[in-house]
């Protein structure tokens, strides 16, 4: 099968070079652009456009020098664009290609806005989404509303993603998304990574990429893609900076603070992202069980009330120093951290009723615990650019640890109907954590003649795991270990890899293809205890990830196109999920880890047709094997929960999305999607078949009210939906938002409601449980009141981009 799939794609890539070979062009456009005292602007942006209708062809950032060309170009008639943020906008008269291939423009001279800060007035605004050809980039700032949250609620408002009430996401209907922060996977575990996402400001962010079939370069891991959320970072010369502040309301108050600031002097630039907040959350867990003999007749049922009430306290901080050592060679290190502490104190009110119905007892638990997850990374990384063609090196080394712990202790006391205690027990906890990851990657740029590039690069990476499990049971105030819970795993694996990349243009065809190697080494030891021994497992392997995009315009002017692509991704576990560790929630609730999990492999295919920039029409077909996914199975009256293979996911998409202006004042984003997510294999009930087919929309609408009044309405539709063995009930969210810039547009002022309605209210079903059946409701503090205070102050001469640093990505996301 992966010589097929590896057949398929070459053929298919000499078949499109064989046919639009003859369309490759040999027209210039060359340049330069000065400020008004004739000294380059470095950075520059430079847009290259068809005069007759502004269809962008190219875009460019001027060298050292200013100078700037656009090669290989078709012989037609063009204009050139330039920004630069500072200086007013030149557009130039219309430029002829043609019997002339190379074409030297006159230098661009830019006019200052102003000589004084105050008189700077930057006006120009990001649309909320910006689709390239693999992938799909939300800006995260283009939206009043995400002003306030965190990382896991701007998630929830992107198109395509759903989270659940506990911070579970989904992309496209399917698990097992990586998430990566500034192109690195965060390596946590999924708890882990809810509790980073949760701590992660919204005012840090700066745009979020949605890829359901990266390219090459990206790690092949995630099922369902890769959503990378990438921070912010200045390198604007002299001292800049960007402070916001926030109250929130909802079940309990809410505050977050942060700053963001960067300072450049010479051929050194410093930067920082510093923020904390501080918040207390509520959500309200029903569980009704129903249990049954092999006859079918009812037994007993159980209904658990839990209620959760986390406070948290959380810092987070990336700091970093670029040195420029020349105008083509960059040295940087970046320094990241996260601490967050929280304490919770949840009851759970079991009732279990006999056959009849009667109340048979009453069970309390008391679940009290206090947790810490301390993250510390650091990064160093090089580019250096050979010449002005973008022939480029870089490189990247990491080193990143997580160390987070527990302590709970779990009261249970039992009554009668008539309030007699009947029994009373006490376990406590302790559950340290420690995980070190090391990474290393390079990567090579190549431009190649006719409009086409290559890239090739490697990586390697080493974790190494430590989790314990210390259960006590405390009888008349003295502890004794329970050797039946208690145990320690170390987990370690090394994954090597490389990729090569080939793209090119040929007039109106456009083509993406690669192959990445990946070669995986592990091994797990659950260490024994006094009454339990020692076991161990070892696993290699060894895969191909082809990827292939092609993309067609359908007329000259590239209004309509075509794109094509196919990718095939691995799903491997996460290091929590092979922990093979038993985790309480109650008395009939229980967490196990699950050391025989196989990694899943998936297949993606998609055809997309995009008009413009407004409208977007995609079908998608992806096919899973050895499909991980949170399954349920029965012990007695617990239910225990695990992550399992269960057999094969076929899931078929079809997607729309548009960008409107119904008026100059008014803008709109439409999304909306409809998929079926079938799920067939062998499980604990014998075999399992689950179909169901989910509409989602999600819209936004901006109204521009005044120069200085904005406001917004945004929200989201799910239908019910299967997810293994969870089928959901529909769910949506409605929210609203109003913006007043002050302080000359230095300052805003912003307040905003999520969930206005109080609709958001994840529940379902759980099926295919051998003797039982079970339903769930959660009530969610996501009714949030948010009023913020941003001021930005500082110099706005803009520097050329910076690229993202980084290459540990899909290691630390598996370790959330």
């Amino acid at each position: 099968m992966k010589l097929f799939y590896l057949f398929s794609v070459t053929l298919l890539t000499l078949f499109v070079f064989h046919i639009a070979d003859a369309q490759t062009s040999d027209g210039k456009i060359s340049g330069s652009v000065l400020d008004d005292a004739r000294k380059p602007l470095d950075g520059a942006t430079v847009i290259l456009l068809i005069a007759k209708d502004s269809v962008v062809v190219g875009t460019k950032l001027a060298d050292q020098d200013g100078s700037f060309s656009f090669q290989n170009l078709k012989y037609n008639t063009y204009a050139v664009k330039v920004t630069y943020i500072g200086y007013k906008n030149y557009k130039s008269d219309p430029v002829a290609v043609s019997g002339q291939k190379t074409v030297n423009l006159p230098a661009f001279i830019l006019s200052p806005v102003g000589k004084k800060l105050n008189e700077v007035s930057v006006t120009a605004k990001k649309s909320y989404i910006e689709q390239k050809i693999d992938r799909t980039v939300i800006n995260v700032g283009a939206l009043i509303s995400n002003t306030g949250a965190n990382a896991l609620e701007v998630l929830s408002k992107t198109p395509g993603v759903q989270v659940d009430a506990d911070g579970n996401i989904t992309f496209k209907g399917k698990s097992g998304v990586m998430v990566m922060i500034d192109d690195k996977p965060t390596y946590l575990s999924a708890a882990n990574l809810v509790t980073y996402l949760r701590s992660l400001p919204s005012s840090s962010l700066d745009q979020i990429e949605l890829m359901d079939n990266p390219p090459a370069k990206y790690d092949a891991a995630g099922n369902a893609g890769v959503i990378n959320i990438k921070t912010k970072k200045t390198t604007t010369r002299g001292f800049n900076a960007v402070v916001s502040a926030n109250l929130a309301q909802g079940f309990y108050g809410r505050t977050d603070e942060s700053i963001n600031f960067n300072y450049r002097i010479d051929k050194v630039n410093f930067f920082a992202n510093v923020a904390y907040n501080k918040q207390k959350t509520f959500r309200r867990l029903e569980i009704d069980r129903n249990y049954f003999d092999t006859d079918g007749e009812p037994t007993s049922s159980l209904k658990d009330i839990s209620y959760f009430r986390p406070s948290s306290n959380n810092t987070n901080i990336k700091a970093g120093l670029d040195f420029f050592a020349s105008p083509k060679t960059t040295w940087g290190v970046v320094f990241t951290g996260t601490i967050s502490h929280d304490h919770d104190s949840s009851p759970v009110y079991s009732l279990l009723y006999n056959k009849t119905g009667e109340l048979d007892s009453t069970i309390n638990t008391l679940n009290t615990s206090t947790n810490k997850f301390d993250s510390k990374g650091v990064n160093l990384n090089y580019t250096h650019k050979f010449d002005s063609t973008g022939r480029t090196f870089t490189f990247d080394l990491d080193y990143i640890r997580n160390v987070a712990g527990s302590n709970q202790m779990f009261l249970n006391n039992t009554f009668l109907p008539d309030g007699t205690l009947t029994n009373s027990s006490i376990l406590t906890d302790n559950l340290p954590s420690t995980i070190n990851i090391y990474s290393a990657k390079a990567d090579y740029t190549h431009p190649l003649k006719g409009k086409a590039k290559l890239e090739a690069g490697f990586k390697s990476s080493y974790v190494n795991t430590d989790n314990a499990a210390n259960y006590f049971n405390v009888i008349d105030n003295v502890s004794a270990i329970d050797y039946n819970n208690t145990n320690r795993f170390l987990y370690k694996e090394n994954i090597n890899a490389a990729y090569i990349n080939f793209n090119k243009d040929f007039g109106r065809f456009s083509l993406q293809t690669g192959l990445r190697l990946e070669n995986t080494n592990g091994s797990g030891h659950q260490l024994g205890n006094a009454q339990r021994p020692d076991s161990s497992f070892v696993k290699h392997y060894t895969n191909l990830f082809p990827t292939a995009y092609f993309s067609y315009k359908l007329d000259t002017a590239g209004h309509n196109t075509l794109v094509l692509s196919y990718g095939r991704r691995i799903g491997r576990p996460n290091y929590g999920s092979l922990n093979p560790f038993t985790f309480f929630v109650d008395k009939f609730t229980y967490f196990s880890g699950n050391p025989f999990l196989k990694p899943q492999f998936t297949d993606n295919y998609k055809l997309a047709y995009n008009f413009k920039s407004l409208f977007t029409v995609a079908v998608a077909y992806n096919h899973a094997n050895d499909v991980q996914n949170e399954t349920i199975h029965k012990d007695g009256n617990v239910f225990i929960s695990t992550t399992g293979n269960i057999g094969q996911q076929k899931t078929i998409d079809f997607s729309i999305n548009s960008n409107l202006q119904p008026a100059k004042w008014w803008t709109v984003n439409l999304y909306a999607e409809v998929y079926n997510n079938t799920y067939e294999g062998e499980f604990y009930t014998g075999y399992l078949h689950e179909s169901k087919t989910t509409f989602s929309a999600n819209g936004n609408n901006q109204f521009t009210l005044s120069k200085t009044w904005s406001a917004e309405l945004s929200g989201f539709f799910n239908t019910s939906g299967t997810y293994g063995q969870f089928v959901s009930i529909p769910t949506g969210m409605l929210n609203a938002a109003i913006q007043k810039k002050i302080l000359n547009n230095k300052g805003s002022v912003k307040f905003n409601v999520r969930d206005v309605l109080k609709s958001f209210s994840p529940s379902g079903t759980i099926t295919n449980i051998v003797g039982a059946t079970a339903t769930y409701h959660n009530f969610v503090d996501t009714q949030v009141a948010t009023l913020t205070f941003t001021y930005s102050f500082g110099k706005t001469i803009d520097v050329p981009h910076k690229r993202e640093t980084g290459g540990a990505g899909s290691e630390q996301d598996r370790a959330h």
